[in-house]
């Protein structure tokens, strides 16, 4: 029986010629990553284990980007954990404020993560290095202290299911869209422990931005991990950011799979996951008239260069609507710069939004754009559940760079087409 490439992937750093779903395997680990919120936690119980060493200190990622800058005396607290941490065990990527990033954009970014890896973090959007050919999943804090100890880990081999792409995405709608598609589709448990893998010519036809969109949010419809074959993009983009050395997997042709769902992306329109789940899902024309009182555009789902570039072409000689706050985050400190150097800070600032440095904040509810009760926020970024931006009774919408920007000159939901783009 054939393999999945994700299966493919396991078996080999299991050290087996093959796994099949369903199979208790342990497999090495090519990095281990940890935030501000989740890595104290970790670092809590490597202490109880009495354990005083890490396997790799050039395995282990610490990123602080949830609450930093410090929001609090807790959050202060919880970095300086961290810190500490990598200092006594004198870990390479430790990325303090400044050289700092939003995670999953910033591992990348840093050639972190390659085709062919297996990788652990605990945050559950790790699932995002599928877009090169890793396998990468969010666990726990235990595990990851775990991970950081032995470099192994214990996994459930998952089943999988085949999306098959075909076409080209039509102006305006991208990797976002897509994804919220899916979700609609299946649910937010549909792909429950399952591998969500790509193939089809429609991927030649996906940016870099747009699958890491895509892989970013495999969690959300409750998958381990999503996944993309390796082709001459991937592999361009591996070579411009690494130094590492990658494996390029692909599936087997009589692998097993327990669907496989076609999708033409030239049928797709963009789409907005209304409260609150990522499965509540209308498309653009579906909407209605829903009046907004803030917009999100960054986040580790929709914060990278080519969403800037989205917004500055809808922001470019508009003004945002003068109720709401428009936060833009861009996702690293390279983005940033390059949006300078390439005039879109200048834009938003010109059109009436703020940038922010680096940070998760508003995505969690953590701060930079806490909503009040009744409130309701647009955004770019991944999870739309009850509280989630803030107070309980508030309401968050998620949606594309290109239809949170158009919302943002509005005031209400809408699309570029309706400010006659």
């Amino acid at each position: 029986m054939g393999m999945t490439m994700t299966q493919k992937i396991l078996a080999a750093h299991a050290g087996l010629s093959e796994v099949k779903a369903g199979q208790l395997i342990e497999a090495d680990l090519d990095l281990v990553l940890g935030n501000d919120i989740t890595a104290p936690v970790a670092i809590h119980e490597m202490d109880k284990m009495k354990i005083n060493t890490v396997f790799d200190k050039d395995k282990i990622a610490l990123v602080p980007d949830h609450f930093v800058p410090n929001k609090d005396i807790k959050s202060a607290e919880h970095c300086k954990c961290v810190r500490e941490f990598a200092s006594k065990h004198d870990i390479t990527n430790y990325f303090e404020v400044g050289q700092m990033g939003i995670e999953h954009a910033l591992l990348p970014e840093k050639g972190l993560t390659v085709a062919g890896d297996v990788i652990i973090g605990a945050d559950s959007h790790t699932c995002t290095y599928g877009a090169l050919g890793a396998f990468s999943t969010g666990v726990g804090s235990t595990d990851m202290a775990a991970g950081m100890a032995t470099g192994k880990a214990w996994f459930k081999v998952p089943s999988a299911i085949k999306f098959v792409l075909t076409g080209k995405l039509s102006k305006w709608v991208s990797g976002k869209d897509l994804i919220l598609h899916i979700i609609g589709m299946i649910g937010v448990d549909g792909a429950l422990y399952k591998s969500m893998e790509f193939v089809g010519d429609g991927i030649a036809n996906l940016t870099m931005d747009d699958r890491f969109t895509v892989a970013n949010m495999a969690i959300e419809a409750g998958a381990k991990n999503g996944i993309f074959p390796v082709d001459a993009l991937a592999e361009t983009y591996i070579k411009e950011h690494s130094k590492k050395p990658y494996v390029i997997y692909e599936a087997d042709e009589d692998a097993q799979y327990d669907e496989t769902i076609t999708i033409d992306l030239a049928e797709l329109k963009s789409t907005i996951a209304f409260p609150h789940l990522p499965e509540n899902t209308r498309t653009i024309d579906e909407v209605g008239e829903v009046i907004i009182d803030q917009v999100v555009i960054g986040s580790c789902t929709n914060g990278r260069i080519d969403d800037l570039r989205i917004t500055a072409k809808v922001f470019e000689g508009r003004q945002v609507d003068k109720r709401l706050r428009v936060i833009i985050i861009p996702a690293t400190q390279k983005i940033y710069l390059q949006a300078i150097e390439e005039g879109l800070i200048q834009i938003f600032i010109n059109s009436g939004a703020i940038v922010s440095t680096p940070t998760c904040g508003p995505c969690l509810g953590g701060y930079m754009g806490v909503l009040a009760a009744g409130e309701r926020c647009i955004s770019t970024t991944n999870r739309n559940f009850v509280g989630r931006m803030g107070d309980p009774k508030s309401e968050v919408y998620l949606a594309s760079p290109a239809i949170a920007a158009a919302s943002a000159i509005t005031g209400k939901i809408s699309g570029p087409a309706e400010l006659g783009m």
